[in-house]
């Protein structure tokens, strides 16, 4: 178990792509390490594996429709957007990642990413083509130039269609990883990027000795 997920509320989204067969494994490390996981899949995701795997994995109802009258009296996306500590993407498809880029919200998981506050991590899977194009390398960077959304991947290596290059999803170990590291550097809500990555937060600061110094003396040759 990693101390720093337990407990932790991690919404995984999955869209369509092969990866998403990677995604029930991690579903269950997570649940495995002491979060506690909700699930949404996307249309495509449904395409690659069903929901009634991630349910029995998650030990939760899976999140697919953006209208549902049964939850929360339709506004069920809004309170579902409240929820997590994280939303964990994988895989995210250029298709994916180019929708949140223009700030879409035409399904359910596009609607949770503008509606929530929470931070994001996406985590890449394509053609390797797709992952170099200039479209989307511009999309990952004004993502995490505007949104503050962290990029955990891609890996390189083989891929489904046969060729080689960067675009495979991270493995499950490494994600699970990504999340631990996530949580243990930083508070949720405040992305890494606004924390010193020696000091991290108070917490971590407790028994520390720390010297301050005002520089060395120097003397000209």
């Amino acid at each position: 178990m990693h101390l720093a997920l337990s407990q932790k509320k991690i919404l995984l989204a999955l869209t369509g792509g092969i990866a998403c067969y990677k995604a029930a494994d991690l579903c269950r490390q997570l649940k495995k390490s002491g979060a506690e996981v909700r699930v949404v899949m996307s249309a495509g995701a449904q395409a690659f594996i069903t929901p009634l795997t991630l349910q029995a994995l998650s030990g939760r109802p899976v999140h697919t429709e953006l209208l549902d009258s049964a939850a929360e009296a339709g506004m069920g996306h809004i309170e579902l957007a409240k929820w997590p500590d994280l939303i964990l993407v994988a895989p995210a498809t250029a298709h994916l990642i180019a929708r949140y880029q223009q700030g879409l919200a035409d399904d359910l998981l596009t609607t949770l990413l503008l509606a929530t506050e929470a931070p994001v991590a996406l985590a890449p899977a394509m053609n390797q083509a797709m992952w170099r194009h200039p479209a989307t390398q511009r999309n990952v960077q004004d993502l995490r130039a505007l949104c503050k959304v962290h990029i955990w991947g891609p890996a390189e290596g083989e891929q489904a269609c046969g060729d080689v290059g960067p675009g495979r999803m991270l493995e499950p170990a490494e994600l699970l990883a990504q999340c631990a590291a996530f949580f243990a550097q930083g508070e949720p809500g405040v992305p890494n990027e606004y924390r010193s990555p020696v000091l991290g937060s108070a917490l971590q600061m407790q028994g520390m000795r720390v010297v301050i110094t005002a520089g060395p003396t120097r003397e000209a040759i």
